[in-house]
């Protein structure tokens, strides 16, 4: 059984690998909430498993890995605000293909999260500090193809 991932980001450095881990993520807009009384933001996706990849060539004995995908909570904490560019809040359905998470540092803690999706939507958070935690949900099953950049 693989090891389930479970990852807090209390900083703009450890969010950066939070990024990298979630790259190339899948999730639907229904699938996201953000509680304005617990100042919270969450997300669920399907993540590519990064970490299960290697960098074998063909004539390794091992091979590359066969690409995997996992349920994946994120939480984002001490959210003051939520908005979005380019999501229909009205389509529950809409697919959001997740290429990267950008932070921009304010005045003392707070810092603006910018979830970065393909084709140009972003859910921008106003966050009081970095309080992340990502866990996997389920166990992994076979991705239909690696993410091609």
């Amino acid at each position: 059984m693989p090891k389930i991932l479970k990852l807090t980001a209390l900083d703009a450095e450890d969010l950066q690998v939070v990024s990298a881990l979630l790259q190339d993520a899948v999730g639907r807009i229904g699938d996201t909430a953000y509680l304005p009384k617990r100042r919270q933001f969450a997300a669920m996706f399907n993540r590519f498993r990064w970490e299960n990849e290697i960098d074998a060539g063909q004539n390794s004995p091992l091979g590359r890995r066969r690409p995997q995908r996992v349920r994946c909570a994120a939480h984002f904490n001490g959210i003051l605000a939520v908005r979005t560019l380019g999501v229909l809040q009205s389509n529950p359905e809409q697919l959001l293909n997740l290429l990267s998470i950008a932070v921009t540092q304010k005045a003392g803690a707070a810092a603006d999260i910018r979830l970065l999706f393909a084709g140009g939507a972003e859910i921008l958070l106003d966050a009081e500090c970095i309080d992340c935690y990502v866990e996997d949900m389920s166990e992994p099953w076979p991705a239909i193809r690696r993410p091609v950049h």
